[in-house]
């Protein structure tokens, strides 16, 4: 029994999972994967995955031959969630949940797989670092290196997480351990030089181990972004859909002019806002697109414009103060509001609901997303976004003061995930583009454009439907096929891909493709390591 075989290799830290309850949680996701989950190695220390992969070269050409599919929370919602693309031994690495101070003085950090925005935040906390968290919408109980490994970003000044990134300790199947050339020429006792330089010397390969399965991460070194001495949010809305364009040259005349200062800038329509505003009046279980009329109420109930841009602004007192002066002159008269945090108008808005609570239970509602999205641009990690997954989730209502996992609650989700040309007239194709083919498939077409720079766009695009309906479930993939399909025939390319995307989309005919092949061959030549995953 191939279980018993793994337990006589691995030491007494060691756990594996086979019973069917205990495996439960690893084979619920988001997308409708196929359960491919049988048995689970919960590892403790590096030793351990050495000591499974030494196994797994061994067995590779015997009747017990297994791969290995490496998670650090397998909590990728929406993605593939903790489910292997094919069938594999899942290899959890959530307990190597180590952090290191590298330099506190420099904002250098090392993580393990299994360190959370939660996790580094409280270590921060304690140790009275004031540095940023790189937060996700994805929620505190999810891994920082397996985001940073997806190529993730967020809205704090480090936008890029994979940037951030300056050091790598990647396993490969062989068991061999790589670390940059600079930290093998250097011969110093401290070894500080290679957490601080990305690059190294020679060929750069920590970008290998990104979206791949060349081999398995069980440490990286992040730079991390120093709480700033200001910060300020400011939230731009346009009332009418025709003015996307303004919003558009403003977004892209600030992050243009304003690099270094602002971070990431968020374009949502009002159908996202919405959602995060108020109940789905459709129910939760129907597989129905909110109609205008009713839009357009939850529209008036908590005054949601056609477009709202939500971007920060971080550092010195004065450059903040002069940089929101410098937003204030660029919006000039063209939107129909524009609110900065420290407003007067907000701060009374809070006020106003402390005293009249029962009077103003929408408005209440609305400011408590506000301040959870503040937290958010301040490195501190919430549930504010989560509770997105289960719009149409009739079994399960979230609760943001219990742990969210859309997975476990059966929530329905997939997300199309595109990069977009900076340009007005591009983006407007792409929003006629969700808006024509969403609705087709009982999609509701909620838009978000993410700024990372000026000459940059990333729009995430959230398929949310009943887990519980098979019917909804195959409407929501043949949605996201039909806006992957057309979208690469506009030039609009998803920057990450599920499951079933990566088996459709990677091709034998292309040359990049084969490139990754023969690294694969030499690399893993049993192909042992997450087989198929980004890979032939």
């Amino acid at each position: 029994m191939l279980a018993e075989r793994i337990r006589q290799h691995l030491s007494a830290d060691a756990e594996i999972v086979v019973a069917a309850k205990e495996l439960q949680s690893y084979r619920y996701n988001c997308e409708g994967n196929p359960d491919n989950v049988h048995l689970v190695v919960k590892v403790k220390t590096e030793s351990d995955i050495l000591a499974l992969l030494a196994l797994a070269r061994e067995l590779a050409q015997s009747e017990q031959a297994f791969q290995v599919f490496p998670i650090s929370t397998g909590r990728n919602w929406g993605y593939n969630s903790a489910t292997p693309n094919r069938p594999a031994v899942i290899l959890d690495l959530g307990a190597l949940n180590k952090i290191r101070v590298i330099d506190a003085n420099l904002g250098l950090f090392a993580v393990q797989p299994g360190v959370t925005q939660q996790q580094l935040r409280d270590f921060l906390d304690q140790q009275q670092l004031a540095f940023m968290v790189p937060v996700t919408g994805a929620g505190p109980s999810c891994s920082i290196l397996a985001n940073a490994l997806e190529r993730g970003y967020g809205i704090t000044p480090y936008t890029d997480h994979f940037g951030a990134v300056t050091a790598m300790r990647a396993i490969l199947a062989d068991g061999s351990i790589v670390q940059s050339a600079v930290a093998e020429l250097d011969q110093s006792a401290e070894q500080l030089i290679d957490h601080t330089y990305k690059y190294g010397v020679g060929p750069y390969l920590d970008g290998l181990w990104t979206q791949s399965n060349l081999a398995i991460v069980s440490e990286l070194t992040l730079r991390l972004k120093a709480q700033p001495q200001a910060f300020e949010a400011f939230y731009i809305q346009f009332q009418h859909d025709t003015d996307f364009e303004v919003a558009q040259q403003i977004v892209f005349q600030i992050l243009r002019d304003l690099e270094g200062v602002v971070g990431s800038v968020n374009i949502m329509d009002r159908r996202r806002v919405a959602a995060m505003m108020a109940d789905n009046p459709n129910g939760r279980a129907a597989h129905q697109v909110m109609s205008d009329s009713q839009v357009a109420r939850i529209a008036k109930d908590y005054d949601i414009p056609a477009w709202t841009i939500a971007g920060t602004l971080y550092g010195r007192s004065k450059v903040v103060l002069a940089a929101a002066k410098e937003v204030k002159l660029l919006i000039a008269g063209r939107a129909s509001k524009v609110l900065f945090s420290s407003s007067l108008l907000i701060k009374a808005g809070k006020l106003a609901v402390k005293l009249f609570p029962s009077l103003l239970a929408k408005p209440a509602k609305m400011l408590a997303s506000l301040d959870a999205g503040i937290d958010i641009m301040r490195g501190i990690p919430n549930q504010v976004a989560l509770p997105l997954a289960y719009w149409r989730n009739p079994t399960t209502i979230p609760d943001r003061n219990r742990p969210l996992n859309p997975a476990t609650d059966n929530c329905g989700l997939l997300w199309y995930a595109p990069l977009v040309p900076m340009r007005a007239v591009a983006m407007r194709d792409y929003i006629n583009h969700i808006r024509s083919v969403c609705p087709r498939y009982g999609i509701e077409p909620m838009i978000t454009f993410t700024n990372l720079r000026h000459d940059m766009v990333d729009s995430t695009i959230p398929i949310v439907f009943n887990r519980n309906d098979p019917v909804a479930m195959q409407q929501a993939k043949a949605c996201l096929h039909e806006l992957v399909s057309i979208g690469l025939t506009k030039g609009w390319v998803p920057y990450r891909l599920n499951l079933e995307q990566q088996a459709e989309l990677i091709s034998d005919k292309a040359m990049f493709w084969q490139v990754v092949k023969k690294l694969k061959l030499v690399l893993d030549p049993n192909n042992i390591i997450s087989p198929g995953r980004y890979s032939l």
